[in-house]
């Protein structure tokens, strides 16, 4: 029920209205950042959705390459460790683990072009417009690439399976292998959240990324054996984190691979292990540098 009450100029007020007016506005309920960093990670994979050819380097690229090298090149490329031969079959069980690396290592890319259009189209400044939680953005991207990644993997797999790779190994080294290709992605994920915090522009991102990485990923093993390659380039390709991707997975996967001999580097005997190296280190210094320079680059 309500009453009125005079007010001092002699017009009725409503008491309830008093008593709302004069209570306290409640503070916002944070959902917490499992919530709010989901939600932009929805955000991300909306995007994809409603614009597929940002897809074009998860599909079109991998199964591109998977089909060109298997039949352009199948029966050109020696591998060693065969029969000496060049076998078209035995190149192309060899080359699934390089084109998976390339894939993965172009993940840094993708997450990279995502925040440089964030920030050149100002989303950056409405998300600080938002009760939302700290962390929740970067935190969505990386969720929104992760599952990103998962699809080229998929992809690949299936077209490799058509031109004749297949798994050799057994299913814990199959399984070690997948879950060596999604932590590789979720580290290169944090080097494409730098440059994109670094690069103000979507054209920059693309000019140094195709720069720095397509070098990383041809000085490497990922579609010929480096063996073929002259002293100085074998010597950065056996420590090439791309070169032990490739090599980890062909192990893993037990497809062909080169031989090992007595006095080849560490990083080329264990393979598995230098990968892993490398992801963990990529992930514990990048991404710290990454959080701060994204909270500069929104800061300014």
């Amino acid at each position: 029920m309500s009453t009125t009450t005079p007010s001092v100029d002699g017009l009725a007020v409503d008491a309830t209205d008093v008593i709302e007016s004069a209570r306290p506005a409640e503070p916002h309920r944070a959902r917490g950042v499992l919530h709010d960093t989901w939600v932009i990670a929805r955000r991300g994979l909306v995007h994809m959705k409603r614009q597929p050819e940002q897809l074009s380097d998860a599909t079109i690229q991998p199964i591109m390459f998977v089909v060109m090298f298997a039949y352009v090149f199948g029966g050109a490329i020696a591998v060693p460790g065969g029969d000496g031969g060049s076998s078209p079959q035995r190149y192309r069980e060899f080359l699934m683990g390089g084109i998976m690396a390339q894939t993965l290592v172009f993940t840094a890319f993708g997450v990279a072009l995502s925040i440089a259009n964030d920030r050149k189209n100002q989303a950056v400044d409405r998300f600080r417009s938002l009760p939302i939680a700290n962390g929740a953005v970067l935190g969505g991207h990386a969720v929104a690439n992760v599952i990103k990644a998962l699809l080229p993997i998929v992809l690949m797999s299936i077209a490799g399976y058509v031109v004749g790779w297949r798994i050799r190994g057994d299913l814990l080294d199959t399984a070690g292998a997948y879950l060596l290709m999604i932590a590789f992605a979720f580290a290169m994920i944090w080097i494409g959240v730098l440059l994109g915090s670094l690069v103000a522009t979507p054209e920059g991102v693309t000019g140094i990324a195709f720069t720095v990485l397509f070098p990383l990923t041809f000085v490497a093993s990922t579609f010929v054996p480096i063996s073929s390659m002259p002293s100085a380039l074998r010597s950065v390709a056996s420590w090439n984190p791309v070169t032990t991707l490739s090599d980890a997975l062909r192990e893993l996967f037990g497809n062909p691979n080169t031989p090992t001999a007595p006095g080849d580097p560490w990083s080329i005997a264990h393979p598995v292990a230098y990968t892993w190296i490398w992801i963990v280190g990529i992930v514990a210094v990048c991404a710290p540098l990454a959080v701060r320079a994204y909270q500069r680059s929104i800061d300014r």
